[in-house]
C-alpha cells in the first residue's frame, strides 16, 4: 500500500525532481568551486564575502521578479530561459577572473536560482495532493541536500584552476532543462503574489523572524565563505569539498531529531539547545580547524547538525503563531528576512576574517548563534510556551522552510487583516 502511495505521488513529478537533482548538482559544484577559486586567485576577504551577498541579493530580488516572469512566459519557458542565463553565468567566471564580474554573474545566479525554485515548488505544490504533498516534499528535500552534498564533491574532480569544472557546472545546469521541457505533465497555473509585513510578522512571532534572521546572518557565510576557510585549513580543494559536503549531509541528518523534538516541547528550548550546539561547533571549527583535519571535519558536523536545522525550527514556531490562511505570507516574510541576512551576513564574516585571521569565521557565526540564545531566552519570560493543540507539525515546517513564496512587497497598509490575532506573539 505505502509501495503504492510512494508511486502515485511520485510519477507526475519524476522528470521534475530529475531537472531538480541535475540543476542542484551544478549549483552545489559552483557554490563551493566560486570561493575556491577565487580565493586561489587572490581575491580579498571583503571581495570573497561580496560574492556571497551578491547571490542571495540576486536570490531575494528573484523572488519579486519571478511571478511576473512565469506569467508572462509560462513555467516551462522560465525554466529553460533561467538555465540559459544561469549557465552562461557559470562559464564567464573562468573567462574574466574579476571579482567585480563574478560578483555581478554571481547576482545573475541569484536571480536565476530563486526564479528555478519558485518554478519547481509550485509545479510540486499544484501535482501534490493533500494525501500525497508529504511524501513529495520528502523525496524533494532528501534530493535537494543529497544534490547538493554531491555537487560539492565534485570539486575533487579536477584542479579549481582549470576549465573543465565551471564547464562541468554549466553542463549540469543546462541539462536540467532537458525532462522538464520534455515533460508531457500540464503546467500548473501560474503563481500569484503574496503581499508580506514584516512588522505584522515579527509582532506575531518575534522568535520566528529574529531566528530566521539569526539564520541568514550565519548559514550564508557558511555556505559562501566555509569553502575558503576549509581550503586554507585543509590545503586543498578537495579538503574544502568534502568539508562542506559534511557540514550539508549533518544538516539533513539533525533536521528530523530536533523537529520530532520540538513537536513534544517548547520550540524555543530547541532552538535554543540548537543554538547551543552551533556554538559548540563553530568554536570547535575556529579552535581546531587549522590543528586537526580530524577535529574540523567533526566540528562541522556538530555545526552543521545543529545551526542548518534552525530555519525549519523558526519557521515551525512562526506555524505555531499564524492561521491556515497566513502560511504563505509567512514563508514569503520568512525568506525574505533570510535573504537580508544572507546579503548582510558574508560581508561582516569576510571583515572579520579580514581583521582576525579564517577562524574569526566560525567565531562570528558562533557570537550570532550567542545572540539568538540571548533573545530567545528574554522571550521565553515575556511569553508562555504555545499550547499543545495550537501546536502544528514540524515537517509542515519543513516544508515551508524549502519554499521560495513569492512577494509583493514587505509591508502592507495597516488597515489590512492582520495574518493572525488569535495567539499570542512568542
Amino acid at each position: 500500500m505505502e509501495r503504492h502511495l510512494m508511486i502515485r505521488a511520485l510519477a507526475p513529478v519524476a522528470a521534475l525532481l530529475l531537472s531538480v537533482a541535475l540543476l542542484l548538482a551544478g549549483n552545489g559544484l559552483q557554490n563551493t568551486l566560486a570561493p575556491v577559486r577565487a580565493s586561489l586567485e587572490g581575491f580579498s576577504p571583503l571581495a570573497l564575502g561580496g560574492l556571497g551577498a551578491a547571490y542571495y541579493i540576486g536570490f531575494g530580488l528573484g523572488c519579486f521578479f519571478g511571478p511576473s516572469l512565469v506569467r508572462r512566459a509560462g513555467h516551462i519557458r522560465t525554466f529553460a530561459a533561467m538555465v540559459a542565463i544561469a549557465s552562461a553565468a557559470a562559464l564567464i567566471h573562468p573567462l574574466f577572473v574579476d571579482p567585480t564580474v563574478w560578483q555581478g554573474m554571481r547576482f545573475v545566479t541569484g536571480i536565476c536560482f530563486a526564479v528555478l525554485f519558485m518554478v519547481i515548488e509550485s509545479w510540486l505544490n499544484e501535482k501534490a495532493t493533500n494525501e500525497t504533498r508529504g511524501v513529495v516534499f520528502s523525496v524533494y528535500i532528501v534530493v535537494n541536500l543529497g544534490m547538493v552534498s554531491l555537487g560539492q564533491l565534485l570539486v575533487t574532480l579536477d584542479d579549481p584552476k582549470a576549465f573543465s569544472l565551471f564547464a562541468l557546472a554549466s553542463i549540469l545546469v543546462s541539462v536540467a532543462a532537458v525532462p522538464l521541457a520534455m515533460t508531457k505533465s500540464e503546467q500548473p497555473t501560474p503563481p500569484a503574489n503574496v503581499r508580506v509585513r514584516l512588522l505584522k510578522l515579527y509582532k506575531l512571532s518575534p522568535v520566528g523572524v529574529v531566528g530566521v534572521l539569526a539564520v541568514g546572518l550565519t548559514n550564508g557565510p557558511f555556505w559562501s565563505l566555509g569553502p575558503v576557510f576549509a581550503e586554507k585549513a585543509g590545503g586543498s580543494a578537495q579538503a574544502a569539498a568534502i568539508f562542506m559536503a559534511i557540514g550539508a549531509l549533518a544538516g539533513a541528518i539533525g533536521q528530523w531529531p530536533l523537529g520530532r523534538t520540538s513537536d513534544k516541547m517548547d520550540r524555543r528550548r530547541v532552538i535554543i539547545v540548537a543554538c547551543f550546539g552551533a556554538v559548540l561547533g563553530g568554536v570547535g571549527a575556529a579552535i581546531f580547524g587549522n590543528t586537526s583535519e580530524t577535529a574540523r571535519l567533526a566540528s562541522i558536523f556538530i555545526f552543521g547538525a545543529f545551526a542548518l536545522p534552525l530555519y525549519a525550527l523558526s519557521a515551525a514556531h512562526m506555524n505555531d503563531m499564524v492561521e491556515q490562511d497566513g502560511f504563505v505570507e509567512a514563508a514569503g516574510g520568512l525568506l525574505l528576512t533570510f535573504a537580508i541576512g544572507a546579503a548582510i551576513g558574508p560581508l561582516l564574516a569576510s571583515a572579520a576574517m579580514s581583521a582576525w585571521g579564517q577562524s574569526s569565521l566560525f567565531l562570528y557565526t558562533a557570537s550570532i548563534h550567542v545572540l539568538l540564545i540571548c533573545f530567545t531566552v528574554y522571550r521565553m519570560t515575556r511569553r508562555d510556551t504555545v499550547a499543545a493543540e495550537d501546536r502544528g507539525e514540524f515537517a509542515d515546517a519543513s516544508v515551508m522552510a524549502q519554499t521560495v513564496a513569492t512577494v509583493e512587497s514587505f509591508a502592507g497598509d495597516d488597515d489590512e487583516e492582520p495574518v493572525s490575532q488569535e495567539k499570542p506573539s512568542a
